[in-house]
């Protein structure tokens, strides 16, 4: 993989869910208050067949384009909240009711959010549209 920062592996990361329509797509810089990752990617399905795809494509694009695969993966049966881990960056896609039941980003509130006009302009030279 080309050497980039974590920030900015994220930051593309974000633009491949969004180019595939995720929606409500957050990232935390959790660095500060956790030892397993520097970012978490928070997206949401607006159905399991959608939360599948994403998982799917975010897969098989991040393999294409970086020559990576998960360091560990947990998709669920129901397709309601799939995880994959890239090590410095997790990324969780989510049923939109698994999302609002679970509220990820208030128990990670002490993080810091990556807004989104720094996400898309790190990751400009990988966006599918311009």
């Amino acid at each position: 993989m080309e050497n980039i920062t974590s920030e900015k592996f994220a930051s593309i990361i974000a633009r491949f869910l969004d180019d595939n329509k995720a929606k409500d797509i957050t990232i935390l810089n959790v660095s500060n208050v956790c030892s397993l990752s520097d970012y978490f990617i928070i997206a949401t399905g607006t159905s399991t067949t959608q939360v599948r795809g994403l998982t799917q494509n975010l897969r098989k694009k991040i393999k294409d384009t970086f020559k990576r695969i998960p360091l560990g993966e947990e998709t669920e049966k129901q397709n309601k909240w799939n995880l994959l881990d890239y090590g410095e960056v997790v990324v969780h896609i989510m049923h939109y009711e698994q999302r609002e039941n679970y509220q990820i980003e208030k128990f990670w509130s002490h993080a810091l959010i990556l807004e989104r006009e720094a996400w898309e302009e790190n990751s400009k030279e990988y966006a599918m549209y311009d």
